[in-house]
């Protein structure tokens, strides 16, 4: 049984359940008398080169349950992508401190993290035992059947298009709203799920997993427009050309890359501006709106799934007990059983580093802008219990008899 003390961080794009997952270590924790300390790292990996630690061994149960509930990361995060020499010097201050567990909570990046560091602790023939902790809102892990922080930015897209969609209805026009994806279409496929009459938006759904062509795109508004009078459309941030090349990279010069290199999609506003320019210019309809979601959807606090908010906690647990128990690294995965239960498994650091999972094809309708029912039948138990519904008038229309102007 591994023992000693334990280091905890955080890293990538906050969520609205990411602190679940650190709560559920912190505590699980205490339960084994071999551990000595539960130390934090503030702003990830950046955090342990500079060795700023906080003793987690100190919180008190209630105020671990409080934190656990608020969105966002508690400990503070981090962008940066470490390398060989990098991972190195994490091992030298992880050494240093007699850390025994390493358990990092976040997405593709931080995975890879740990899988180089693990590598590096076993060739200096260090005994760390390094744990992956599962999260990110793009749903984008290989080997889980969801991740922890997308069921609850699911629900914000799927909520916040019912209200698009009821807006559009009450003032038709046309109305553009871009959700996060860089490479997977699951969050702005999320918008489907705020349907609940025929005539509904989102009316036309654009994922980077399909190629995008403005022209048709265009003749798809065209025709929505033409048939309803207006039109809701959900655009993945991550839309691109049949040469791979992000929509908004082509549509403006003045583009801004974040600290890898990748161009900046997040945040800027510039795909939704410049899409419903298009149409304006193009279709010549006047009454055109576009909203970018941005940071919106990743820690808001008032649209939280309670399945998200259990299942962080489990995988932090988990996380713990494969590492405490268990005689290998890895990665914590969640999968799904039955009608709707969970379990979950440690898988190797090298099935999960480096890879990006997209939406599976059965999810995504063929030849249409739209998703399938078995991405509907896929997502609703996910986005928890008390989704609200909206409502209409029933029409009863008063005969008309011709008091009007005229």
């Amino acid at each position: 049984m591994a023992s000693g003390k334990i280091l905890v961080a955080q890293g990538g794009g906050p969520t609205a359940v990411i602190n679940q997952s650190l709560a559920g270590i912190a505590l699980e924790a205490r339960r084994f008398p071999a551990i000595e300390r539960v130390y934090g790292a503030r702003h990830g990996v950046r955090g342990i080169v500079d060795e700023d630690f906080v003793d987690l061994s100190l919180e008190t149960s209630h105020n671990l349950e409080q934190v656990a509930g608020t969105p966002s990361s508690a400990l503070g995060s981090t962008r940066d992508k470490p390398d060989l020499k990098y991972c190195q010097e994490i091992l030298k201050v992880l050494r240093a401190h007699e850390i025994g567990q390493f358990f990092y909570i976040g997405g593709n990046d931080s995975s890879d993290t740990v899988r180089i560091l693990s590598s590096q602790a076993q060739q200096a023939g260090y005994p760390l035992r390094c744990i992956h902790v599962p999260k990110t809102i793009d749903n984008d892990l290989v080997g889980s059947d969801h991740t922890p922080g997308f069921p609850s930015a699911a629900r914000f897209v799927a909520q916040a298009f019912v209200g698009a969609n009821l807006d559009n209805a009450a003032l038709p026009g046309i109305y553009v709203g871009v959700v996060m994806g860089r490479h997977a279409g699951f969050l702005t496929a999320a918008s489907a799920l705020g349907r609940k009459f025929p005539d509904d938006g989102p009316h036309l759904i654009y994922l980077p997993e399909r190629t995008f062509d403005l022209e048709k795109f265009l003749a798809d508004v065209k025709a929505t427009h033409a048939r309803l009078g207006r039109c809701v459309i959900a655009v993945s941030e991550g839309i691109h050309d049949a040469a791979g090349t992000p929509i908004a990279s082509l549509l403006t010069k003045d583009i801004e890359h974040d600290a890898h290199g990748n161009v900046q999609l997040s945040g800027n506003g510039a795909l939704a501006d410049l899409l419903c320019e298009a149409i304006k210019a193009r279709l010549g309809i006047k009454r055109v709106r576009g909203d970018t979601f941005g940071y919106l959807q990743r820690s808001f606090i008032g649209c939280v799934s309670d399945v998200d908010q259990r299942e962080a906690r489990e995988v932090g647990e988990k996380a713990v007990q494969f590492a405490m128990w268990g005689t290998q690294d890895g990665s914590v995965a969640i999968e799904r059983c039955g009608s709707y239960a969970v379990d979950y498994r440690l898988l190797s650091l090298e099935t999960v580093a480096g890879k990006t999972r997209l939406m599976d094809e059965a999810f995504i309708a063929a030849g249409s802008t739209d998703v399938t029912d078995a991405f509907m039948l896929y997502l609703r138990p996910l986005l928890g219990s008390g989704m609200p519904e909206p409502f209409r008038l029933r029409p009863s229309p008063v005969a008309r008899i011709g008091a009007g102007p005229g």
